[in-house]
């Protein structure tokens, strides 16, 4: 009698410790506890290389909110990332959305700089001014093997 008690209370324990788990991951996956209400703002970019959904949105390094989708437009064959910043974070209409890098190769994020304007972006809105991700493959490839293509134009030739 007395081990059967001590296996149901092991078991009610243990499934207790499951759904906290499970919770967890739900709002972390979810970003809902970064804290309280969020909207959802917009950012056209070019490049979002290695921008996921998921990452981070920060505001002087501070995590703000996350992204929840990645999309092109076909018309302009641009990339519009949708993300979600909690409601205290009032941007400026004039505000920058950049994607940034953690470290040298680490997870890409969006870095959002306020502006000065008086108005703010309401939800739904779209950011105008971006910076998108830094190509660094490239930028290796072309300082460290100089320009391969001889019949771009916007390479310089060599001189005489």
């Amino acid at each position: 009698m007395k081990q059967t008690k001590l296996e149901l209370l092991v078991g009610v324990f243990v499934l207790i410790g499951l759904i906290a788990v499970a919770y967890l991951t739900i709002k972390l996956g979810a970003g809902s506890l970064l804290g309280g209400g969020t909207y959802t703002l917009e950012a056209r970019f070019t490049n979002v290389g290695g921008l996921n959904m998921g990452s981070n949105v920060v505001v002087a390094g501070v995590a703000v909110g996350r992204v929840e989708s990645i999309r092109m437009e076909p018309t302009d064959y641009t990339a519009i990332v949708s993300f979600r910043v909690t409601d205290d974070v009032k941007l400026p209409t004039d505000s920058m959305a950049s994607i940034k890098t953690t470290g040298l190769i680490g997870d890409k994020f969006i870095a959002l700089a306020p502006g000065a304007d008086e108005t703010y972006l309401a939800p739904g809105n779209r950011i105008t001014m971006t910076e998108s991700a830094v190509d660094l493959e490239g930028l290796i490839g072309k300082m460290a093997f100089g320009s391969v293509d001889k019949d771009n134009p916007s390479t310089p030739a060599p001189a005489p």
